[in-house]
């Protein structure tokens, strides 16, 4: 069950990610869509949705490694 819940937390974002990509790739091409005024606005939010979306996966998988040991805690 807990694989699953993973499974889903991880899939929101790629999600994310996917359409950060499709909104930046159509403003490059020009195709503007109704919720933005402007193409360098879409491309702005597309980046901040790719972003948003990579480091969220970036940080669960690196709090997975850690809590299972992989990754070692800094000690001060």
């Amino acid at each position: 069950m807990a694989r699953l819940a993973a499974f889903i937390v991880l899939v929101i974002p790629g999600i994310a990610a996917a359409l950060g990509i499709k909104l930046m790739r159509d403003a490059l091409f020009g195709i503007l869509f109704s919720p933005f005024p402007y193409i360098w606005m879409q491309f702005i939010a597309g980046l901040l949705l790719l972003a948003v979306s990579i480091g969220f996966f970036a940080g669960f998988l690196f709090r997975r490694d850690q809590r299972t040991g992989r990754i070692q805690k800094k000690k001060k």
